[in-house]
């Protein structure tokens, strides 16, 4: 099927939630898409953070033959050899004490949350008061299930699906005042992004990441950090948090773990991994042996590699030539994020969408998120010369559209 075949019979078979750019792609290698007639693409959204080893890597490949001879699934109910083997990798990275495997980002924070709620209710048994509500961050998103719509901040997705989870309160984001002024001990949970994604790459400050740990501390409250998006080494560290040096009680990933294999993962103290007894919580797939095999494989590999430093290099190489493209054109307001996890705000919504149809129009993959960020998630594998190739595209495009950005590269303003 070609690509126009493809459209008319998901228009009329598949839900309408998607707005679908007008590719179809075949297949991968490294860091490029290849479409239907031949032609390759720069990927650097990497399936929206998915593809961290890109795209046919051989500890994959390799990975997925040898686990899918032997054996896909078995259920939760018995024993195969990845679970323990994996839970390992993860606990020794993160400092965690324990982990629940699942299949998706947002099962890993719906997870998050009932533990949260759990850990308050044994709280409650014991003699200690902790509520049932959360704080979450102006900006945030969690995923699309009703408990981490009714944490995600706007109101697009959440709104159409009243009434939510209720207990939810909204904290302005980095406003160290107004998370004091909102938190009790009816609090059961603070939840964070590190490092967060679809709210336009703004990384928690040192000071709000240290308040909010103090702040659960104090009543034994659970700090839950979502690193669905900047976890497993996306940010030259395996989680955001380590940036800090803050420990949250909680965390959870998905994206990168099993390289494009669907799978999720929520990490957890041992204090409040103790809410959780048998049959209270669980999941049909995951934690599978498939996912399990190729999530090993893609740590392994990282760490064979080295891949943390490769991405601190790369990704500092990439900030600083985009940080030289804001002094260049006055449209880039501000450049954000970590290790290739990084944004670049244009001052119009119109200007971000021109400049991201462009670079597809280049052969460039990226993507806008809340309306002007331009967001970099590529694979790990990236290296110096990719860099150049997107910096100098970007830089072409800005320069085309200097009346859509309302100033001249130089920063004179347009007149009309």
């Amino acid at each position: 099927m070609n690509l126009a075949s493809i459209q008319a019979a998901e228009s009329k078979l598949l839900l309408n939630t998607y707005e679908r750019n007008p590719y179809l792609f075949v297949s991968g290698k490294g860091v490029f898409l290849e479409d239907e007639k031949g032609d390759q693409y720069l990927d650097l959204l990497s399936g929206i953070g998915v593809s961290a080893l890109g795209y046919g890597h051989p500890a994959i490949d390799e990975a997925i033959a040898r686990q899918s001879a032997r054996l896909l699934h078995t259920s939760n109910l018995f024993f195969h050899q990845g679970t323990a083997e994996l839970a390992l990798r993860l606990t020794e990275i993160s400092g965690m004490d324990r982990v629940f495997f699942c299949n998706s980002g947002t099962e890993a924070w719906e997870a998050a949350l009932k533990l949260a709620r759990a850990h308050a209710t044994r709280s409650r048994e014991n003699g200690k008061h902790i509520g049932t509500k959360f704080l979450a961050m102006e900006h945030s998103f969690h995923g699309r299930t009703m408990g981490s719509v009714a944490t995600t901040h706007k109101e697009k997705y959440r709104l159409p699906f009243a009434p939510v989870m209720p207990d939810v309160e909204f904290v302005r984001f980095n406003d160290v005042a107004d998370l004091r002024a909102k938190f009790s001990d009816d609090v059961c949970g603070i939840c964070l992004e590190p490092l967060q994604g679809e709210g336009g790459i703004h990384p928690v400050s040192k000071e709000f990441f240290g308040a909010a740990r103090e702040l659960c501390d104090s009543t034994g409250a659970l700090l839950l950090a979502d690193e669905i998006q900047s976890g497993l080494g996306r940010t030259g560290r395996w989680f955001a948090y380590q940036h800090y040096g803050i420990q949250p009680d909680v965390t959870t990933l998905a994206k990168p773990i099993a390289g494009g294999i669907p799978m999720g993962a929520m990490l957890c103290v041992e204090r409040a991994a103790s809410a959780f007894t048998p049959g209270m919580h669980g999941t049909t797939f995951g934690g599978g042996p498939l996912a399990c095999a190729v999530a090993i494989a893609v740590i392994d590999t990282m760490q064979r590699e080295n891949m943390l430093t490769h991405i601190e290099e790369v990704g500092g190489l990439f900030k600083a030539r985009l940080n030289n493209l804001k002094e260049q054109h006055d449209a880039v307001t501000e450049v954000r994020g970590m290790g290739l996890m990084l944004g670049i705000e244009l001052n119009s919504a119109e200007l971000a969408k021109t400049v991201a149809a462009q670079m597809m129009e280049r052969h460039i993959i990226i993507n806008r998120t809340s309306e002007t960020v331009l967001r970099f998630l590529p694979p790990y594998i990236l290296e110096k010369e990719h860099v150049d190739t997107a910096v100098d595209a970007l830089n072409e495009i800005l320069k085309a559209n200097t009346e859509l950005a309302g100033v001249t590269p130089a920063g004179e303003k347009v007149h009309g």
